[in-house]
């Protein structure tokens, strides 16, 4: 898993849950690109983290990404309107792999309102060990999602 890169962010909202999520990223021995927010500050908005992790991931810069918001729904949805992200929100370890597996889900929405520090590790851990499968009905699948994508 070391190999991977990971860009994380969070609003407000998830601001704790990320500062509290950092030294385990960096326990595994993940390459961080740590997108903010640096200080907590309860006006900032969520979709300014979004995007920037969203973008960083669509264009190749890291593997994957992590957002965090209060809910997650807003970071999710916001990250979804990035061409080439699979955002999707996990509050459960099993969504977490089956996404990554089933649909190449390559950003991870968590809500710091929803989960603690202890299920969001699982969680996190799930989504990072995951791989898509490449079965050929996972592949059809992604290609008509991607297809939706491409038309708008």
């Amino acid at each position: 898993m070391s190999n991977i890169s990971i860009a994380i962010g969070a609003d407000h909202g998830g601001y704790d849950l990320k500062t509290g999520i950092l030294p385990f990223l960096n326990h595994l021995g993940l390459k961080v690109l740590d997108l903010g927010a640096c200080t907590y500050n309860s006006a900032d908005d969520y979709p300014d983290f979004a995007q920037t992790v969203a973008r960083n991931v669509a264009c190749g810069k890291t593997d994957r990404g992590i957002i965090i918001c209060g809910s997650g729904v807003g970071a999710c949805i916001t990250a979804n309107k990035i061409k080439g992200i699979r955002a999707g929100l996990c509050h459960d370890v099993y969504s977490a792999h089956q996404g990554v597996e089933h649909d190449d889900m390559n950003v991870l929405c968590l809500g710091a309102r929803v989960i603690g520090i202890e299920v969001a590790k699982e969680i996190i851990s799930a989504f990072l060990n995951a791989r898509f499968t490449g079965e050929e009905r996972h592949k059809r699948r992604l290609e008509k999602l991607l297809k939706v994508e491409k038309e708008g």
